[in-house]
């Protein structure tokens, strides 16, 4: 959800002026390589062209990740633009007309660049959607459409799992961490009225859970129960398979934007809670996670009964879903993982907000001659390298011209992450 949820904590968004806005009615001018053009599209939708002199035929449409409000429309992160532009390809995206979880709006939305840019331009050789996060799933959802307007799609750091089961295993994690650690704190794991300062008090929970061993160990637990992973931070070396006190640290600075997803925009969106967990057998799903050693083995230096913590979560009151608030996060959007066109999904294993187990999930029912699902060895949200990304589209652009995916695996990696824990998929029952 991605880079998206950074960039709504941060507000990090491009600003566009009014005047750029009202330029050309729905006509921005092709434009040299370092111009940046944004126009109305259609109702309250905007959108962003870049173009270079010589193009090569190929037009990238690019999905931003979650922010709270749609800001001024982007063609391409900054920080790959140049290098997209000297390769030839030409550039577009748009701000979807709304914030938050626009799945509704975002996919008609990216179809009306499609269809825009081909009137200004000319109809592309070749259509490729791409995004990041939340991106990563629009870009997931306009593969997945009966007729695809775009010919291959690249999710990166995507929550391609789809929103139903993504948010299932937050809850799980919260539902934990609440029950085990802090009951009295005010923490609300759905009917959420305010997702920021929700966010606060689990932050402040969790520094002040972590000063002990008994914290520490029911904050692992919780986040496996989440899918957090045990390397997180950006900055921080890759932990070894058995230091589990650097993999709590990892999991403990993750956690309060992995697990307290916003939910107060999707619930109003949706008509209600869309999360459950009735019925969820958590010593099953610790057993499932194949990270009960971690668990156990922060548990037994805490001198805590992980048995004993099992039969609370399993004695203590669930949240149960509203029926039609699940339909409405089903069709916007949870992924039927059957795309109609290529797609390439790319996932760091040090994620801590998107976790790799949604990529994996969806690898593993979607058909492999239409998906790949690669790995990087880095952590954090969404911070690959100009070269990774670059080596993504080569990849996207291989399958596309030969049909067949390229052997070659630099700059990725043989990666099994841990499986997702509440994988839901339209057509499919949920975990």
């Amino acid at each position: 959800m991605a880079f998206g949820y950074l960039r709504w904590l941060s507000c990090a968004v491009i600003a566009v002026s009014q005047a750029a806005c009202a330029t050309s009615v729905g006509s921005p001018v092709l434009a040299e390589k370092a111009s940046v053009t944004a126009a109305p599209l259609g109702g309250d939708v905007l959108w962003s062209v870049r173009v270079p002199e010589r193009w090569n035929g190929t037009l990238l449409v690019w999905s931003r990740g979650y922010a709270r409000k749609s800001g001024a429309p982007e063609a391409a992160p900054e920080r790959v633009v140049e290098p997209l532009l000297e390769r030839g390809y030409a550039l577009a995206g748009s701000d979807y007309g709304s914030g938050g979880w626009a799945l509704a709006q975002a996919v008609p939305a990216q179809a009306l660049v499609v269809d825009a840019f081909a009137r200004q331009y000319g109809k592309p050789r070749r259509v490729i959607g791409w995004g990041m996060s939340m991106g990563g799933l629009i870009t997931g959802a306009l593969a997945e459409q009966d007729k695809p307007r775009i010919d291959g799609a690249l999710a990166l750091c995507s929550s391609i799992g789809g929103a139903v089961g993504m948010m299932n295993m937050a809850l799980d994690g919260a539902f934990a961490f609440r029950t085990l650690v802090a009951p009295d704190a005010g923490i609300q794991l759905v009917g959420v009225k305010d997702d920021m300062a929700n966010g606060r008090r689990v932050a402040a929970a969790v520094a002040q859970a972590r000063k002990s061993a008994q914290g520490r160990a029911r904050i692992a637990l919780a986040g496996v129960l989440a899918g957090i992973p045990g390397w997180t931070g950006p900055d921080s070396p890759e932990p070894s398979a058995d230091d589990f006190e650097a993999q709590v640290d990892e999991i403990a600075n993750a956690f309060a934007m992995g697990v307290m997803l916003p939910r107060e925009d999707q619930e109003a969106r949706a008509g209600g809670p869309f999360s459950w967990n009735t019925g969820v057998d958590y010593r099953r799903q610790l057993e499932r996670s194949g990270r009960a050693a971690l668990v156990e083995g922060l548990y037994r230096s805490a001198g805590l009964s992980l048995d004993e913590d099992l039969s609370r979560l399993a004695s203590a009151k669930r949240i149960s879903a509203k029926p039609a608030a699940v339909s409405y996060m089903m069709a916007h959007y949870t992924p039927d993982a059957k795309p109609r066109v290529p797609l390439l999904a790319v996932q760091a294993i040090g994620d801590g907000m998107t976790s790799p187990s949604l990529q994996s999930a969806y690898g593993e029912v979607a058909p492999g001659t239409m998906v790949q699902s690669l790995y990087v060895r880095r952590s954090g949200h969404c911070a690959f390298s100009q070269d990774e990304i670059l080596a993504s589209l080569d990849r996207l652009e291989s399958r596309l011209d030969t049909g067949r995916w390229p052997h070659s695996r630099a700059p990725f990696i043989s990666y099994d992450p841990p499986p997702m824990l509440r994988a839901c998929f339209r057509g499919r029952s949920c975990d």
